[in-house]
């Protein structure tokens, strides 16, 4: 129980109270009452260091069923919390009551008014779904988190959010003017100006306290977000309630609407990279560009780079947006910069963007493989003038805890992010985590500063409030929280009377190695979560899009795994069947492994999931496991015959597969045949590798491949014996078969170091990567993952000078997902072009990957998922484009899919046209 301020919330509950709550929810609400073990192990965590489990999850339908779902849980004693995107970095994002989940249903744009230049959301609007409906008008919303892709603008409220552009248009609340509010109480308000929407008391508990009000809050910072804002409040500020309630992170009020205010987009916008010597450098100079009105300043240093290409030169960079050209050339001469770059191509802009958008993940990472860093000191903010000197003494307290963390930010408005690699696993690192907190937190005051530049306070960082604003402001706060929420069913713990910053930390009781630790990583930034029209070469996160739902997200699977391995939510271990329903849409394309920004690799964990979830049952597996899972040894074994059994009637059902596809044809005769009764007077240079596939399934890939190669002067040879990578086995998590198949293909190739062209982006995806993961001692596997190359690099480093047949065609297609997560396309993109094949090929999966799309209760998603990205590029493309898809199963799935449109391999398009 946790006491409040002469009352009390229940915050846990035996199971038969729990019952008749979402019994009672069920009879009040129109939306989805869900207390299952996975809908709270789905919230129990959001973007920060913090894990708080709910009873249950109601997604309402309207403001009723908000209203509804408050009395029920006011009735029961019952805390309330609302939920976005969940990517809140404080914490604030989860509770141990009922979680209102805004994305399911309440995420409509209501109007827009392009010449107000107004537009009214519900809270579960996805920020980039209101840009786009604003974009045609020539309008869009200021505040731009790096998360707009997924982050909702309840959330965004709630945070009161920035993001890059607050330089020119100001955070949430500068851009909010009414709200539609609902309190735990039951009161149906709408804040806005002069005291509207106001509950009893609050004008005279703040005409009570105008002196401490005007004094105590910082001057001369843009971003103020800690504690609340109750300087909105003074009379020559026009009393705006509404702006008091943004950042005030679900604790006085739960927002059903809001009025937005909407801006003109940039008519030229130019991007201005404008290089220094170190991050001091950099900081000293980005107030000194404010005088230029830029859209944009934002900063970060060498080490969060890591080596991206296109930047000028320098330790460290500002990303300065403006809009013109000559405003661009204007502020670039008056920059005392080492280096600089204007780039007004759209394209190569979202390119160098991209790198500070992923900035919240890749920071997590240490470079040079030095750990694992968190939240925890996320977003302070001082004064621009003083962002150089604060940094300064930021990096000496980093070094006097022996700490590291890499600083980026927004550095016109004076706001630093910083993920620190405190070791949150013991009770020493704790310990030192509390120590740092203390002492970088004066370090801000000392600067003018603000505990939280633009994620909240949360848990994170309330209790340390009082550092800032000293007794009696913080003293305020909470009598104004009692005057909005008396009962305190609004997010308790978070902002007034927190919690400890280190209680509840998502890592205790969490194994320290093993999957628990592995799963660990996934942040929750959620860019797995993206939702919408999609754009660009990205994989993540097929099923997710397909379904929209959390527990088919990465970020939703790697929860599951998370509560599995601490085993309170979750009790039954690898046997979970939420787990195993779960992964079960996990298409394994590896997307997560590169478009992650903290290089989550769901696939590799759902076979470790599988593998144990099977162990000592093997009659438990489903059929396809040992059918397609075991594919190349059946084909192996019995070559065309296996025709024969595929055409009879009941073959899916025998086979463990969907009736609702063909099944693919054993062609006639294999590659490895056809290769041995060659003669070819060349001496090899290269070995190209039968995957099973090619060998068994589409030989006339392997025929076109010797051709193109042997066309450019390369010498072929196959292995010596029979080889496979291993794929099928661990994609259906049978991880002994898969290590007993790949150490004997290691003794078919021995020593050799010599280039290994494979044809299946699949089975060279694997052979680079799973390989050496598995056979981790062996150093032949690390010596043949090294020697791996595509048919493209082949050609490239190979045969540099050879000159490829020139089609001058456009091309459409598909680039296969495990090529972009494992291998790259850079290669295949310079060869189409020196071939005269223009256009970029679909990002994506194509939804059947591998035995996915074969296996029962698949279909409907693997069609959803070729829907995405690769379906409609086709519709579109030019009927004369050449239809590309290296990958068999992209092949397979166009055939089904697309029957008017023949997918080929990039090879047999070259060795067509060499014929020609």
């Amino acid at each position: 129980m946790r006491r409040g301020l002469g009352h009390s919330v229940v915050v846990g509950s035996h199971e038969n109270a729990t019952g008749e709550l979402a019994h009672a929810l069920r009879a009040a609400v129109a939306g989805d009452v869900d207390f299952s073990t996975t809908a709270r192990a789905l919230t129990s965590m959001d973007a920060s260091n913090y894990r708080r489990v709910p009873l249950g999850v109601v997604a309402p339908r309207d403001a009723d069923d908000v209203a509804a779902a408050l009395a029920v849980c006011r009735a029961h004693g019952v805390p309330v919390v609302a939920r976005g995107g969940g990517t809140s970095i404080a914490g604030q994002a989860t509770g141990t009551g009922v979680v209102l989940d805004f994305t399911r249903h309440m995420r409509q744009l209501v109007s827009l008014d392009p010449v107000a230049r107004t537009a009214v959301v519900r809270p579960g609007l996805v920020l980039d779904r209101l840009r786009d409906a604003a974009r045609p008008y020539g309008l869009t919303f200021g505040p731009d988190p790096s998360t707009h892709s997924r982050c909702t603008l309840g959330g965004m409220i709630g945070n009161n959010a920035c993001g890059s552009h607050s330089v020119a248009w100001g955070t949430t609340a500068d851009n909010v003017r009414a709200l539609d509010v609902l309190t735990y109480g039951g009161k149906r308000l709408r804040p806005g100006r002069e005291w509207a929407g106001a509950p009893a008391g609050l004008r005279e508990l703040v005409e009570r306290h105008l002196a401490p009000i005007r004094t105590g809050y910082p001057e001369g910072l843009p971003r103020r977000i800690s504690g609340y804002a109750l300087d909105a409040l003074l009379p020559e500020r026009a009393a705006d309630v509404a702006r008091l309630l943004c950042g005030s992170e679900g604790t006085l009020g739960v927002v059903t609407e809001a009025v937005v205010d909407l801006v003109p987009l940039p008519a030229a916008p130019v991007l201005v990279v404008l290089g220094y010597a170190d991050e001091s450098a950099a900081a000293d100079a980005a107030a000194g560009l404010l005088p230029f009105r830029p859209l944009t300043v934002e900063g970060m240093a060498a080490d969060l780079v890591r080596g991206a290409e296109g930047l000028p030169r320098g330790g460290a960079w500002l990303f300065v947006e403006v809009d013109g050209a000559a405003a661009a050339a204007e502020l670039a001469r008056a920059a005392d910069a080492l280096d600089g770059l204007l780039v007004t191509d759209p394209a190569g802009q979202r390119a160098l963007w991209r790198i500070r958008e992923d900035a919240a993940g890749t920071a997590t990472r240490m470079p040079g493989g030095g750990g694992e860093a968190w939240p925890g000191w996320e977003d302070c903010a001082v004064p621009p003038a003083r962002l150089g000197p604060y940094l300064r003494d930021f990096r000496g307290l980093l070094a006097e805890f022996g700490l590291r963390g890499i600083p980026y930010g927004h550095f016109g408005d004076g706001c630093v992010h910083v993920r620190i690699d405190f070791d949150l696993w013991t009770r020493e690192g704790v310990g030192r985590f509390r120590e740092f907190s203390e002492a970088v937190a004066d370090l801000v005051v000392s600067h003018g500063g603000s505990l939280s530049g633009e994620h909240g306070d949360g848990q994170a960082r309330a209790e340390l409030l009082p550092r800032m604003y000293g007794d009696e402001l913080v003293a305020l706060f909470g009598a104004v929280k009692d005057l909005w929420d008396p009962a305190g069913g609004l997010n308790p713990g978070t902002l007034v009377r927190p919690a400890p910053l280190d209680a509840g930390l998502r890592f205790e009781g969490l194994p320290v190695v093993g999957l628990g630790r592995a799963v660990a990583r996934c942040v929750g930034v959620a860019k797995c979560r993206v939702d919408g029209p999609s754009s660009g070469p990205g994989v993540m996160c097929p099923s997710y899009r397909a379904t929209g739902e959390e527990k088919h997200s990465t970020r939703g699977r790697a929860r599951l795994l998370h509560e599995m391995a601490l085993g309170e939510v979750i009790t039954d271990g690898l046997r979970s069947e939420e787990v195993r329903e779960a992964l079960d849409l996990c298409l394994s394309c590896k997307g997560c492994r590169s478009d992650c920004p903290v290089g989550v690799d769901m696939a590799a964990y759902k076979a470790e999931f599988l593998a144990g979830h099977y162990a000592r049952r093997p009659f438990a597996r489903p059929r396809s496991h040992w059918t397609m899972g075991g594919l190349p040894h059946l084909l192996d074994l019995f070559g065309r015959g296996l025709n024969t059994v595929m055409g009879l009637p009941l073959a899916a059902r025998l086979a463990g597969v969907t009736p609702e596809r063909p099944l693919p044809r054993v062609a006639e005769r294999s590659f490895t045949s056809w290769f041995g009764e060659r003669a070819s007077d060349r001496p090899p240079v290269l070995t190209l590798w039968p995957d099973t596939f090619t060998d068994h399934l589409a030989p006339e890939v392997g025929r076109a491949a010797v051709r193109v190669l042997e066309a450019a002067g390369l010498g072929v040879t196959l292995p010596p014996g029979r080889v496979c990578c291993g794929l099928t086995y661990v994609s259906t998590g049978r991880l002994g078969a898969a290590r007993k198949v790949m150490r004997r293909t290691l003794d078919v190739t021995g020593q050799s170091t010599g280039p290994v062209v494979v044809l299946e982006p699949s089975c060279a995806a694997a052979l680079r990567t799973d390989l050496p993961e598995l056979l981790p001692d062996d150093p032949r596997a690390a010596r043949l993952a090294a020697s791996v190359r595509t048919f493209a690099e082949a050609l490239e480093e190979l045969a540099p000078d050879w000159t490829p047949p020139r089609l001058a065609r456009p091309a459409t297609g598909q680039t296969h997902c495990h090529q972009h997560a494992v291998l790259g396309d850079a290669a295949d993109r310079r060869l189409r072009r020196r071939a005269g094949m223009d256009g970029d090929l679909a990002g994506g999966c194509c939804g059947l990957a591998g035995n996915f799309g074969f296996e029962p209760g698949h279909y409907e998603v693997s069609v959803a998922c070729a829907e995405d990205q690769l379906l409609p590029a086709l519709r579109t493309a030019p009927q004369d484009a050449v239809v590309l898809a290296d990958g068999f199963s992209c092949r397979t799935q166009i055939a089904h899919l697309a029957p008017d449109r023949h997918a080929r391999h990039l090879a047999e398009v070259l060795a067509e046209a060499l014929d020609a």
